[in-house]
């Protein structure tokens, strides 16, 4: 659950005053790009919206938020909740919840609430609100003596300050409700969702151009184009031992190598994001491409298809 969660990297936080908008607003979501949804408790149509989404669309992670007791905790895990959200750390909801095992995110925003939640054996926690309680410098100081347990932070969050918080490894994702605004679900304005949605989705992936290789015949056909694109433009001519760089945009290759006229690298902020992301959009990777780094993180991987005559792969900031 908590990988699943993590690969998503935010858990719109949804308030619902009608069922009937339930279903069309987790398929703008899922459109957009984000099969998830925090179901809050603080309307009594959540059970309701709980129970239709779940039923209409079976492979969204669909959660219950603002869960206060176990007849809360019944009534999300019959309509389908997969996992429970609690504004505080309520001991007994928790034990609550791991005797029916579903898992549970209760909110802690202290080094007590912190050690409690370690005693009843949850190694991730909501951290609400988290603006109000100090942001990420608030999680990261934290995080010193509690190196093992992990957040999940809503309150406050919008796209502005998303990746403040997901940059932070101990921070699996961020929940949010700038893009399920009550105004726009009230009006039926699916659209928007989705649009904001998506619109989230790739402020948190951050893909942007990294460089382009182009292949060449021969080391000296390689040093011939880079100097070409560092004479004219003034980038560093940087000669490496499989390719020569002109600058950190052109890379000439010594030799042919995957594409047919050369491979396009793409940047992301989340390596392993996007590429749950992409998958999920139909995209398949090249088997065995992976390239990780000294900490076995997976720092590049190629797209299984060329585009345009280019292979293409994606890289980590």
């Amino acid at each position: 659950m908590l990988e699943k969660i993590k690969s998503l990297g935010i858990v719109p936080v949804v308030k619902i005053d009608d069922a009937e908008k339930a279903v069309p607003l987790a398929k703008a979501l899922c459109d957009g790009g984000l099969p998830c949804a925090e179901i809050t408790f603080r309307t009594d149509k959540a059970e309701e919206s709980i129970k239709r989404i779940s039923k209409a669309m079976p492979d969204m992670l669909v959660g219950a938020g603002t869960v206060l007791t176990p007849t809360q905790v019944d009534k999300a895990k019959a309509a389908g909740a997969k996992f429970i959200v609690s504004p505080g750390l309520n001991p007994t909801v928790v034990e609550y919840c791991q005797s029916k095992n579903i898992p549970i995110f209760p909110g802690c925003t202290s080094p007590s609430d912190i050690e409690k939640a370690l005693e009843l054996g949850l190694t991730c926690v909501k951290f609400f609100p988290a603006e109000q309680a100090g942001g990420i410098a608030a999680i990261k100081a934290m995080s010193a003596p509690y190196g093992n347990i992990s957040f999940l932070p809503t309150g406050g969050i919008n796209a502005k300050n998303l990746n403040d918080y997901l940059s932070f490894d101990k921070v699996i994702a961020c929940g949010g409700s700038w893009m399920v605004d009550a105004a726009l679900i009230a009006a039926g304005n699916f659209t928007a969702i989705e649009e904001l949605t998506r619109t989230a989705v790739h402020a948190m992936l951050g893909f942007e151009l990294a460089h382009i290789g182009i292949n060449g015949a021969d080391e000296a056909e390689a040093g011939k184009t880079a100097k070409s694109f560092s004479d004219i433009f003034g980038f560093a001519y940087k000669p490496g031992n499989s390719s020569v760089f002109a600058g950190s945009y052109v890379e000439a290759m010594k030799s042919p190598f995957l594409g047919v006229h050369g491979h396009i690298a793409i940047r992301t902020n989340y390596i392993g994001r996007a590429v749950s992301f992409l998958k999920s959009n139909g995209i398949r990777f090249k088997e065995g491409s992976e390239k990780y780094n000294d900490k076995n993180k997976l720092a590049a991987v190629y797209l299984e298809n060329e585009i345009g005559g280019f292979a293409v792969h994606l890289v980590q900031k």
